[in-house]
């Protein structure tokens, strides 16, 4: 784990959250699902004027009414309650009930009219109205598609499951005109129209559960794909987001999504501090003793750039990984940067995106700081060839320290990318820094003869376990944002990376009598054609690794 004097801010405790319940209502149309959606108050506290889906706070009647819901076999009392929440938001802000005669007959619309549907009356007394009634609450119809938790940057927060039902036929929405107006229906693809457009303004959880359910043709596949998830009752997706600045306005995302282990890596409590966007001309600081400079060199194959990673502070010196390219203004960056205190300089491997700027780097430090990592194998392309000061030894630590603590670098060999490929841990801190082995937004090449696929997936494996016998918390790597859940990441990498080399499989069975150029076509149909080239690298790689495994 991060150490807490190594944070570059304050933390402080989010706010508590509170327990709440929506529920989006869904029809099929000719051209697609509809949800029914209404605008909140331009007074409300939390989202005022935004388009929502029926919702609210869980409170105690809502429980009260568990003898009155019918149930399926598989839903605890926990989850009853909350889709009685929901069943009861959508009676008081919209006039739908959700609710059926014991016989199965579906509640009459003049019934509901009939109802008190007023925020007093039916937080107590909903299920008093509906017992004098016959009625039982169909709470089984009610599905979980997502679980929500609002942000920790914002003072009022939420823990919400985002419900899913069938609206009732013969019904009409009524808005209360108090908390919601305008009650309508629409596609999830014509909301995300509207609100780019500037009118309809959306809140972020609802943005993204539109995109998700606009994937879907029809309520039944929507139900369904609801129902066969932990037998019914687990989420399709839990998301708690975060924020940082891009392009100087609040941007927020996903745990999926790239920059979301970098914004949890430098403010934990979610406190809005961090700049996402990339650029070359200054470091960005993760932590007081991490800083990240970004060479101008973004394109395919190196994404934003090359990332040059500075470890260390003013009182213990720094290390340098990978100074990158022999750009001259990216080495003086970094020497300015250290103030030409650099202890060490270590290189990943020798791809000329990463080694080239060591010796330049070192020329301009008085003290000439050793430059470390694996020499080049016979293998390596001409332009990747390299010959460290000293070779590191797997295992080995490298060290800087002062006042404020110790900072260790530990070798991992980790070959497969390149055969003189390693990674650093960051002892003190539970970082990863993983060059080009581990990369976020896109797969690393593993081009043979100096890549090699069987050791690039046993060097996954192997940082792996680094990761679980650690407490690895985050991956740095050479090319994109900070990663976090990092077994989640290399799991997901190692997947694939398989599906790929099962893609490359068929494609061989299919085309016996074929070469690589008639496999890659097949085998690479998700990629675009531009990227062919590269691709056929690592294809090679894959050919190799599965005429090995079946040779035995």
């Amino acid at each position: 784990m991060v150490r807490t004097t190594q944070r570059l801010h304050t933390q402080r405790e989010p706010a508590p959250l509170l327990a709440a319940a929506t529920v989006l209502l869904l029809r099929d149309s000719p051209g697609g699902i509809e949800v029914l959606m209404t605008r909140r108050s331009a007074t409300a506290s939390f989202a005022p004027g935004a388009y929502v889906f029926p919702g609210g706070r869980i409170d105690a009647g809502d429980t009260a009414a568990l003898p009155l819901a019918e149930r399926r076999p598989t839903q605890d009392n926990r989850q009853l309650t909350q889709a009685i929440a929901a069943i009861r938001e959508s009676f008081e802000e919209l006039g739908i009930l959700l609710a059926r005669h014991a016989d199965g007959r579906p509640v009459d619309p003049e019934e509901i009219a009939a109802m008190d549907r007023s925020t007093a009356a039916s937080a107590v007394g909903l299920a008093a109205q509906c017992e004098a009634r016959g009625l039982r609450l169909s709470a089984d119809q009610v599905y979980t598609l997502a679980h929500w938790i609002t942000d920790r940057d914002l003072p009022k927060r939420f823990d919400v499951p985002f419900l899913v039902a069938r609206m009732p036929a013969h019904q009409v929405p009524t808005a209360d005109e108090s908390e919601q107006f305008e009650p309508c229906w629409v596609r999830p693809a014509e909301a995300l129209e509207r609100h780019r457009a500037g009118s309809f303004f959306m809140i972020f959880p609802t943005l993204r559960t539109l995109e998700r359910l606009a994937r879907f043709d029809s309520v039944d596949a929507v139900l369904e794909a609801c129902a066969g998830r932990q037998g019914g009752e687990g989420p399709l997706w839990t998301s708690c987001p975060r924020a940082g600045w891009l392009g100087g306005k609040e941007a927020r995302y996903m745990e999926h999504e790239h920059p979301y282990g970098e914004l949890e890596l430098v403010s934990p409590d979610g406190q809005i501090v961090h700049a996402l966007d990339w650029q070359s001309d200054r470091p960005v600081p993760l932590l007081a003793n991490l800083r990240r400079l970004t060479a101008p060199n973004a394109g395919a194959m190196t994404g934003p750039g090359t990332n040059s990673y500075v470890v260390g502070d003013e009182r213990s010196g720094y290390i340098v990984i990978d100074p990158g390219p022999n750009d001259p203004a990216h080495i003086d960056r970094l020497f300015q940067a250290t103030g030409g205190d650099i202890r060490w300089i270590v290189c990943t491997h020798s791809h000329a995106d990463h080694s080239p700027g060591a010796a330049p780097l070192q020329a301009l430090c008085d003290s000439a700081p050793p430059i470390l990592g694996l020499p080049s194998a016979l293998t390596a392309r001409p332009a990747a060839r390299f010959e460290p000061d000293r070779t590191l030894q797997d295992g080995e630590r490298i060290a800087v320290s002062g006042e404020h603590g110790a900072h260790t670098l530990r070798v991992v060999f980790t070959p497969g990318h390149a055969a003189n490929h390693l990674c650093l841990v960051l002892e003190e801190d539970g970082l990863l820094f993983s060059g080009d082995h581990i990369l976020n937004g896109s797969t690393t090449v593993v081009d043979p003869p100096d890549g090699n696929m069987n050791d690039y997936l046993a060097s996954l494996d192997r940082l792996d376990a680094e990761c679980a016998a650690n407490d690895i918390g985050f991956i740095l790597p050479a090319h994109g944002h900070v990663l976090g859940q990092p077994r989640h990441a290399i799991a997901t990498l190692k997947n694939h990376r398989l599906q790929r080399e099962a893609r490359i499989a068929a494609a061989m069975r299919e085309r016996p009598d074929g070469t690589p150029d008639d496999w890659l076509p097949i085998a690479y149909a998700d990629v675009p054609e531009r990227m062919w080239p590269v691709a056929a690298r690592s294809l090679a790689a894959h050919v190799e690794r599965l005429r090995q495994l079946a040779q035995g």
